[in-house]
């Protein structure tokens, strides 16, 4: 069955579809069904299901097999929990270092100003983004990675902005004027990486209706869309990555991801306090809820300072690109397991990293709760933590996509078939 008909398939027969965040730290499946009608998506089913060491690696899968396995405790948790028997239908999450996020802008002169903009223009338009920001992202992969031959796919892509002689617009058919510019924000990840993801979902026995980017997934949470003062930084912090999106007036510009989360936390601090893995992570999660000694909170924080030091250098790295065109959002919105460690907040507030990079204003912190999902209703109960986050953002690009009648996202989706992939 193609992508269209699955997703025809789900807002006629209202079938129950399963979110999957393959995580580095623990698997989280949400079971929900699809409110077509109000464009809203209900969770019904949480399972969660802590990982194997040797699973997940930087994000990305290492043992196919061993994730199956725990795939399948999550899920069958999930639809016990859901009362229901089958789910045919996943969308499953990606992280990872090389998946790349950005958007791109082409301007194009129109040779008759007087003609309005149809199809076949606009079509042409945006096939010529696709390929010059594929294009740029090959090259971005190949500058850091010192390899020319890795392979990469689109997996999501958005229309950001279209602007017709600097005028803002949703839609520019029946348009008439000179300079057309059109801005879509792509991600792109390696086809090894989307192979594995293909290969679990193949063995769980179930159609895959998208891969999608994780930060992309997580902006796409916060119903911005249409509201050009909206401004944020996303910073989720997983078990083995931190994955970023700037979103400024209220367009995805793009994501970065680094391989540092919350891991190599307990890897420290197993090894400083000399304890196992499974102690150490328990003792990490003691000190981010408060319930350490002050003696021992007070070692935990001394031993994380280095640590955060390291990952605050990443997230300096990953926003100076975004900072190099315009000032940064003061917005810093936060979710992920790692960030619920205290020196991670702390270390985003000092001065030293500030005075690196252009903000509007000082950054304000917050944290990215389930309840800030714009179309995603959880009667569970169950997601109450930053953690549920990514998972949520998952369920609600099944909504988005169950909305591509829409003519710019159509020929957004034929455009992303035409990409000449090398």
């Amino acid at each position: 069955m193609g992508f269209i008909s699955k997703i025809l398939s789900i807002q006629k027969k209202s079938d129950v579809v399963l979110a999957l965040d393959i995580g580095t730290e623990v698997i989280k499946a949400l079971v929900f069904q699809v409110d077509s009608a109000n464009n809203k998506g209900i969770v019904i089913g949480v399972g969660k299901i802590r990982q194997e060491l040797g699973n997940m690696q930087s994000g990305a899968v290492s043992d196919i097999a061993g994730v199956v396995k725990i795939a399948r405790e999550a899920i069958d948790i999930a639809k016990e929990k859901a009362g229901v028997k089958n789910v045919k239908y996943a969308i499953v999450g990606i992280a990872g270092e090389l998946v790349k996020g950005t958007t791109t802008t082409v301007h194009y002169e129109r040779a008759n100003a007087d003609l309005k903009i149809g199809l076949p223009e606009l079509s042409n338009i945006i096939q010529k983004v696709q390929q010059k920001a594929y294009e740029r992202i090959g090259e971005q992969i190949a500058w850091e990675t010192g390899q020319s031959n890795i392979d990469i796919k689109l997996i999501n892509a958005a229309v950001s902005d279209v602007r017709i002689d600097g005028y803002r617009i949703n839609n520019p058919l029946g348009f008439q004027g000179h300079n057309v510019s059109i801005s879509v924000f792509n991600a792109y990840a390696p086809t090894i990486h989307l192979g594995a993801i293909e290969s679990i979902v193949n063995e769980l026995g179930i159609d895959l209706v998208s891969i999608a980017a994780e930060p992309y997934a997580v902006a796409k949470l916060v119903d911005f869309e249409g509201d050009l003062n909206f401004n944020s930084i996303f910073i989720d912090i997983g078990g083995g990555t931190t994955d970023i999106a700037v979103v400024r007036n209220g367009g995805l510009e793009g994501t970065k991801m680094f391989a540092l989360g919350g891991r190599a936390f307990t890897k420290r601090l197993a090894q400083e306090v000399r304890v196992d893995f499974e102690r150490a992570e328990k003792l990490k999660i003691n000190y981010s809820l408060g319930k350490l000694s002050k003696m021992d909170t007070e070692k935990v924080e001394r031993i994380f300072e280095d640590d955060c030091r390291i990952w605050l250098n990443g997230i300096e790295l990953a926003l100076a690109e975004f900072s190099q065109s315009d000032l940064l959002p003061n917005k810093i919105l936060m979710c992920g397991g790692g960030s619920g460690l205290p020196g991670i907040k702390k270390a985003l507030l000092s001065k030293e990293w500030l005075s690196k990079l252009a903000f509007v204003n000082p950054p304000k912190i917050s944290f990215l709760r389930p309840q800030d999902a714009a179309n995603i209703i959880d009667k569970t109960g169950e997601l109450t933590s930053t953690q549920d986050v990514t998972p949520m953002g998952l369920a609600g690009l099944v909504l988005e996509l169950s909305q591509e009648e829409k003519v710019l996202a159509g020929i957004l989706k034929r455009a992303m078939n035409k990409v000449d992939y090398k």
